[in-house]
């Protein structure tokens, strides 16, 4: 008798249809590739700086970091597209502790602090980025058209990113009150 099961079965809750079933694909294989450039950040991090730091806290000394100047608890909030400062300003916390970033004020108003990279964050980072320069870039180079792919990935991400941030704002304006909402 011939097994009449399916060898493979896409269908899910979040899938019934052919287009719910590329969405829950697409969206599932973009929470493993978050879970695996978290653990890569966390890794390639971790081997410079010879400990483990959060996968928060690297994206936060990077992004501190970008263009070489200070930049506030808001920016970082928004070049994040992160809505959880206190989360924010615990990683921010922890780096300035470790000597790795330090607040830098401007014209002595707490509301001016900013934050850049110190000189052993420099250095962390340079290593960083060297480790990355070595290791990952082969990888990557070694995909056929590889710059072109992950150009169109990240417009695409970029548009993604934005339908979904959309979405989030309506049902959040629409939506009733939950537990732990302020007010």
């Amino acid at each position: 008798m011939i097994n009449k099961t399916p060898a493979l079965d896409r269908h899910w809750h979040l899938g019934r249809t052919e287009e719910e079933l590329v969405t829950a694909d697409f969206e599932y294989a973009l929470m493993r590739c978050i879970e695996s450039f978290n653990g890569w950040q966390q890794e390639c991090l971790a081997a410079v700086a010879g400990h483990k730091v959060s996968a928060t806290d690297n994206v936060v000394l990077h992004i501190t970091r970008m263009n070489d100047r200070p930049k506030s608890v808001t920016e970082l909030a928004k070049l994040m597209n992160r809505s959880d400062l206190s989360n924010l300003k615990y990683s921010i916390r922890k780096l300035v502790e470790s000597g790795l970033l330090e607040k830098v004020s401007e014209g002595g108003k707490r509301k001016g602090m900013r934050y850049q990279a110190t000189a052993a964050g420099i250095k962390l980072t340079e290593a960083y980025a060297g480790l990355r320069r070595e290791q990952l870039m082969p990888q990557l180079s070694s995909l056929t058209d590889s710059t072109e792919m992950l150009d169109q990935a990240t417009r695409a991400l970029n548009l993604v990113g934005g339908i979904y941030d959309q979405v989030a704002h309506v049902i959040a304006f629409h939506r009733g009150p939950t537990e732990g909402d302020d007010g």
